[in-house]
């Protein structure tokens, strides 16, 4: 694993995690328990915290970054979709964020609700909780019901993190 102190700035990592040896976490990060960091990813935190709750999937390519006083949140049973933008925003706990979608400075992600694939949340925008955001920039369509689509998304992530933990095995 790509995992390196910059100066005082440690990341933590819980053990139950499984963050793939071609990730790179680097500086204020945390990861929670069962959270899982794919192939690619960049967590990068050095002008602010990042924190990633439990049971959270960081997808292949994503970049999750900070800016000086806006540090990155990602709650518990979240899911981030593939090459997706994380920066200086809140993503609370049970929501889903699609692939290629940007979250931008400021911005806030409510509980259960779903960024769409390639979607733009600018900075200040708050997807309340249980909503639908998708386009560039993001319409917003509340009172959405995604709480199967996340839960199970969410559990199967952590499965296949297991089975990583357990059975990856580099090869050359």
């Amino acid at each position: 694993m790509a995992i390196y102190a910059l100066g005082d700035l440690i990341p933590t990592i819980h053990p139950d995690a499984f963050v793939h040896p071609d990730a790179v976490v680097i500086g204020d990060v945390t990861i929670g328990a069962f959270s899982t960091i794919w192939p690619g990813a960049v967590l990068r935190g050095d002008h602010g915290p990042i924190t990633i709750g439990e049971r959270t999937s960081i997808q292949d390519g994503t970049v999750v970054h900070t800016v000086p006083h806006s540090p990155t949140k990602v709650g518990s049973g979240c899911i981030v979709g593939h090459i997706a933008h994380l920066e200086g925003c809140i993503i609370s706990d049970n929501a889903l964020v699609g692939s290629g979608s940007v979250v931008l400075h400021y911005a806030t992600v409510g509980e259960w609700s779903i960024v769409g694939a390639n979607a733009v949340v600018t900075n200040n925008t708050v997807v309340p909780d249980n909503a639908l955001a998708l386009g560039v920039p993001v319409k917003i369509k509340e009172g959405m019901d995604n709480r199967a689509h996340i839960e199970d998304g969410a559990a199967w992530y952590v499965e296949n993190g297991k089975r990583y933990r357990e059975t990856l095995k580099r090869l050359e």
